[in-house]
């Protein structure tokens, strides 16, 4: 089985940064595609906020994140990092990791997801 453990998140005041790790570990047979973050705020649907190959070649970012979140790949362990700039309370939301792995097929992962809070 694939597992996503996730770390990082906090609360912090507007303007402020937090960074979010996300290890991934899976049996030899299994791959990893894709990894990434999507968040989900109270009542509302969870969203993109950035996603990467796992080579870090290819990025695609939720509208929110644009211009002030920057994802990154770290090959060797196996992580996925998320640099949040200019915080602001909008950005309150339970933060996922995500994965995309294979074996055999493609199939979608997830972590247990962790707490940003930003206080204005």
């Amino acid at each position: 089985q694939v597992q996503l453990v996730e770390s990082g998140g906090g609360s912090v005041q507007a303007g402020g940064s937090l960074r979010l790790s996300c290890v991934a570990s899976q049996p030899m047979e299994y791959s990893i595609n894709d990894m990434g973050w999507y968040r989900q705020a109270p009542g509302k649907q969870r969203e993109l906020v950035a996603v990467s190959d796992r080579f870090g070649y290819n990025k695609r970012y939720g509208d929110s994140a644009k211009g002030r979140f920057t994802i990154s790949m770290d090959t060797v362990k196996n992580t996925v990092y998320l640099q949040m700039n200019n915080l602001n309370p909008g950005d309150t939301a339970v933060y996922y990791c995500y994965a995309q792995a294979s074996y055999q097929r493609k199939f979608d992962v997830w972590g247990q997801g962790t707490q940003v809070t930003v206080s204005s």
